[in-house]
């Protein structure tokens, strides 16, 4: 039994190790894009080059799968969970160009929160105490920060609120595939319709780039599908109870580089709904992992 014990702690520690590590790669992710942001590489083109590098993190399954990692049964979900995080990567982009690093980043994580409202009528999940406490406070949060005569854009909390809705479809559908679908089939069919989605919005609203942004965008499109990878490793390894707050680490890391990078430092209120929405979030992570 001492054993057992000291293995799954090790495994955990394991686990918060990738989780911490997927934080970062998320940081680098918001950082990333608000350079090309400054750049003026349009969202578009961005949102391809993520399901480029999605789709080339492929490769090594496709060569040693071959057409079998593509078999399912479960063809329009894998069709809807694309859709989605080609929204989702769109919104979060976008959100970038009206908010700081630090509120677009607190605000996505109302993803947790729609997700719970969600839970009951698509999936038929009973929703306990907990994770209704964990919403309410998220949505608490949302409203401190726009508060009346609160110096934030309306149309970036917009967009960051649509971007976290868009987050559930991929919560939502996934859970559903892996029921029955294997990861590699599930990444396969994601970077196929993302790259579907992605290219014709791309081409509409292209510009002219030079080799600074090709490298901006190459280094985009290589580090950022490691986000998938880290966290598949850090459920697999750990409990999910244990590794899954260690996501939220995120948010000190990007507060920590907008202040370093380009000066931002949110006000006091902002600090008081991030504390509410993160600590909602929080909570509807341990419930959920519990369950």
């Amino acid at each position: 039994m001492h054993n057992a014990a000291m293995e799954q702690r090790t495994d955990n520690l394991r686990g918060m190790a990738f989780m911490a590590a997927a934080a970062c790669v998320f940081s680098i992710e918001a950082i990333l894009v608000r350079i090309m942001i400054a750049r003026g590489i349009p969202v578009e083109t961005q949102v391809l080059v993520r399901a480029l590098g999605q789709a080339a993190w492929l490769m090594p399954w496709v060569f040693s799968r071959g057409r079998a990692l593509f078999a399912t049964q479960r063809l329009k979900l894998h069709i809807l969970r694309g859709v989605s995080s080609v929204l989702t990567w769109g919104f979060y982009y976008w959100s970038f160009t009206h908010l700081d690093l630090a509120t677009a980043t607190v605000l996505s994580f109302t993803n947790v929160m729609f997700t719970t409202l969600l839970a009951q009528p698509v999936l038929g999940e009973r929703v306990d105490m907990a994770r209704w406490a964990g919403t309410i406070a998220g949505f608490l949060g949302v409203a401190v920060m726009l508060r009346p005569g609160a110096d934030v854009s309306l149309m970036g909390v917009a967009i960051a609120l649509a971007a976290a809705l868009c987050w559930c479809g991929i919560t939502l559908t996934t859970r559903k595939l892996t029921r029955t679908d294997s990861t590699p089939t599930i990444i396969a069919w994601l970077s196929v319709v993302t790259v579907l989605c992605a290219l014709p919005v791309a081409v509409w609203g292209w510009k002219p780039l030079d080799l600074g942004d090709l490298a901006w965008l190459a280094v985009f499109g290589l580090v950022c599908p490691a986000i998938i990878v880290l966290v598949t490793e850090a459920l697999r390894a750990g409990e999910a109870s244990a590794v899954g707050p260690f996501q939220y680490l995120r948010l000190i890391v990007i507060a920590a580089l907008g202040w370093l990078l380009f000066a931002e430092i949110p006000d006091g209120w902002t600090f008081l709904g991030a504390f509410f929405i993160l600590g909602g979030a929080v909570i509807i992570t341990v419930a959920e992992a519990r369950r």
